[in-house]
């Protein structure tokens, strides 16, 4: 039989304490991939960062509505690289036309603009004004979906990011309401709250997202903010850069140019 004095038994009592609040805090506090990060390295069952730390990040992301002519190549990317099921969207493009002596702007985006948009653009009859606005996730610094969420499903990442922890989330819709730009839906496939992720599975690896990428006219650019040498910071820092809805207090990381007083 093995003998233990107190101080022994105690010390070894506290250590297992220790040991558990740190599984717990792991476990429930810390969410999605942040937790795979900072849990014990060398998991072969665990999926790897490979070397990325996302505390050496901070992502950014700017459309420049001058550029964008509408052909939906960014939503056909985006449903390709993530599976994204029929007749829903993570990006979605919405055409802005304004006729001559009225108010406000009609609005329309057939499928998202996933195969562009029919005829109908400025210089047709009755329209004086025509553009078109690409829209996301806007992976706000304060997000409403985080803090409605009921089960520490929806969280923020080192990066920027806002995310969806598909472990956790049980498809209550809360973060779908909570979201000021109906950047939120229940995927049918999975019955959970689906969004766009800026294509986190290619940035940490160093690629940009499938939008950027598919975008011929430059109209998307993604930057690391933190990178004085990335050319995303001048952008944001010189130029004239709106969000949508800053009343909301959101403080999107997703910045326009040359976004029109119609744009909602």
């Amino acid at each position: 039989m093995i003998k233990w004095s107190r101080r022994k038994f105690l010390r070894m009592a506290a250590s297992a304490s220790i040991a558990g609040t740190v599984s717990l805090v792991l476990g429930f506090l810390v969410p999605g991939k942040l937790r795979i990060a900072l849990a014990s390295p060398g998991d072969p069952t665990e999926p790897s960062f490979e070397g990325y730390n996302p505390f050496d990040h901070l992502y950014s992301y700017v459309i420049d509505l001058h550029k964008c002519i509408g052909c939906g190549s960014c939503v056909q990317a985006c449903k390709k690289e993530n599976e994204v099921p029929d007749h829903f969207y993570r990006t979605w493009v919405e055409r802005y036309q304004v006729s001559s002596g009225e108010e406000g702007a009609r609005i329309d985006s057939p499928e998202g603009g996933l195969n562009g948009f029919p005829v109908g653009t400025a210089g047709a009859v009755g329209i004086s004004k025509a553009y078109f606005v690409p829209k996301m996730c806007n992976h706000c610094e304060q997000p409403p979906c985080v803090q409605v969420c009921p089960f520490g499903a929806s969280y923020k990442t080192p990066d920027g990011l806002t995310l969806v922890d598909h472990k956790r989330c049980m498809g209550c819709g809360y973060c779908v309401q909570a979201c000021p730009y109906a950047a939120r839906w229940i995927n049918p496939d999975i019955h959970m709250a689906d969004k766009c992720t800026w294509c986190y599975h290619r940035i940490t690896k160093g690629l940009s997202p499938a939008c950027v990428q598919a975008c011929p006219t430059g109209t998307r650019s993604f930057g690391d903010t933190k990178d004085t040498y990335d050319p995303i910071n001048k952008v944001i820092d010189e130029e004239r850069v709106g969000v949508l809805q800053p009343v909301m207090l959101t403080r999107p990381k997703c910045y326009y140019l040359g976004l029109d007083k119609e744009v909602r």
